[in-house]
């Protein structure tokens, strides 16, 4: 006989599960060093996950570290917003790892930032190492 509820709680525990690895991101360069390495995992709020804004894109300050869609990279890109600027009666970001010499190649838009990566105080949130099986199996 099937014990409905042990289903039902084995179902609640999965949705827990698949949430809560949606808001988890491998880091895969070094690019941020050394606030975060490669193979590290960062806990991000997602703009529009399940039609919900958990952050405003619009309202990312300088020295929020995001996640955005970079035109000049196949992946998604996790740097610090250095500066933001107004062209020509649009907000736009001047964005750069940490790590890097110069700023990213081109200015991000607000709907280019998918993720802000969580801060509690003023330390982001990282899980050290546990990325580098997924950056394996990813062949990165």
């Amino acid at each position: 006989m099937v014990d409905w509820k042990e289903v039902a709680s084995y179902a609640v525990i999965l949705v827990i599960v698949l949430i809560a690895a949606q808001h988890l991101n491998v880091v895969v360069s070094g690019s941020m060093e050394p606030v975060f390495y490669r193979g590290d995992i960062v806990l991000v709020e997602k703009a529009g996950f399940l039609g919900i804004n958990e952050f405003n894109p619009d309202d990312v300050q300088v020295g929020d570290v995001v996640v955005y869609d970079a035109a000049w990279f196949d992946q998604p890109v996790i740097h610090r917003i250095i500066n933001i600027t107004d062209i020509n009666g649009t907000t736009m970001y001047v964005i750069k790892g940490d790590n890097n010499n110069a700023p990213d190649p081109y200015y991000v838009k607000s709907s280019q930032i998918k993720e802000k990566v969580v801060t509690i105080g003023d330390n982001l949130v990282v899980i050290p190492k546990i990325g580098y099986l997924s950056i394996w199996l990813r062949g990165l």
